[in-house]
């Protein structure tokens, strides 16, 4: 049994934020974990026709229909096989309810704001407006996501279909 983790980075702390950490392949991303409204094994989806490729369909989750959107795809990863570990993130971006397949989800991380860093600059190529920093979590880095601006506007299409 490994000892419990003593970075003062990820300890319980009041005036620290709680992001819920996932895995697409070897990278960490974080959600804040407000917006997070449940955690769901990878079920049936229902596909939707003239939609994005990242929009993989809808699913029915207590009588409400909502849209699924892969997150790899989303972010221009390659396509990875669905395991036991999928799963679907619900979340809730401005009025709408979201859904977001991950690889896995990882834990709930307690950042001190200090510990999370501006996204770097890569260039005039490189959009990372969806990222609002990176947390340096001892010798993790986890890239927080901007939930509005990765899925906002990626739901369209479908809430409208």
């Amino acid at each position: 049994m490994s000892a419990p983790d003593t970075n003062e980075a990820t300890e319980l702390v009041a005036d620290g934020n709680q992001f819920l950490a996932f895995r697409l392949g070897d990278e960490e991303y974080g959600l804040e974990i407000l917006r997070v409204q449940e955690i769901k094994g990878y079920s049936k989806i229902t596909p939707l026709p003239n939609t994005p490729h990242e929009i993989k369909g809808v699913m029915n989750l207590r009588g409400a229909v909502v849209p699924i959107i892969d997150l790899r795809a989303r972010l221009g990863l390659r396509e990875a096989e669905y395991t036991v570990f999928t799963v679907i993130i619900v979340v809730t971006v401005g009025t709408k309810i979201v859904g977001l397949v991950v690889d896995a989800v990882s834990d709930v991380l307690n950042v001190k704001p200090e510990v999370i860093v501006p996204t770097p600059d890569l260039g005039a190529g490189v959009d990372v407006s969806f990222l609002t920093g990176i947390a340096r979590t001892g010798e993790r880095l986890v890239s927080l996501l901007n939930i509005d601006r990765l899925v906002g506007n990626a739901t369209e299409p479908a809430l409208t279909a």
